[in-house]
């Protein structure tokens, strides 16, 4: 996709520090979020099995729930465990014929999942091993590997410490 240049470019930059300045507060002047975080997300996958085979058997999440789907006969909805209490859901929807990837507004661009950087070396060995293509760290972002599931979902695993952002701490 074409990226802006020129004066576009200065007008979105200087869009967004108009957004910083008037929205973001500092750190000590935030009220606490009204929720407790994130329960789940839940995305829709097409082939149940290769979706468990790959988060759980290759990434290593374990799968802590399998039941089907309460809102469609026949799907199912399942559930990993991304650590700090946090669930990554997983519908199918049998009978249906999805569209494939697509980054458009809407969509889920990525998931940014925080990780050691021993786990960091781990799965970039892994993904080597593996043969599965990836960004980084190579591109001018040291911290972060990108892939797609098999559904086309962007995984980061970001070796950053949760509610932190390139070193500042975001939330506490």
């Amino acid at each position: 996709m074409p990226q802006p240049e020129g004066a576009e470019l200065e007008a979105i930059r200087a869009k967004r520090d108009e957004l910083r300045k008037q929205y973001v507060k500092p750190l000590d002047e935030r009220g606490g979020s009204p929720t407790q975080g994130v329960h789940h997300i839940a995305l829709i996958c097409k082939d149940v099995e290769e979706t468990i085979r790959f988060y759980q058997e290759f990434l290593g999440f374990p799968l802590v729930e399998l039941v089907e789907n309460r809102d469609y006969r026949g799907s199912s909805h399942f559930f990993f465990d991304l650590g700090s209490k946090n669930l990554l859901g997983f519908f199918d929807f049998p009978g249906h014929d999805h569209p494939p990837f697509s980054e458009t507004i809407g969509a889920v661009q990525h998931l940014a999942l925080s990780i050691s950087p021993e786990r960091f070396d781990e799965i970039k060995a892994k993904l080597d091993d593996a043969g599965i293509e990836y960004l980084g760290p190579d591109r001018g972002v040291e911290d972060s590997l990108y892939i797609r599931d098999p559904n086309g979902v962007g995984i980061e695993f970001y070796r950053e410490k949760l509610g932190e952002f390139e070193g500042t701490t975001l939330i506490r």
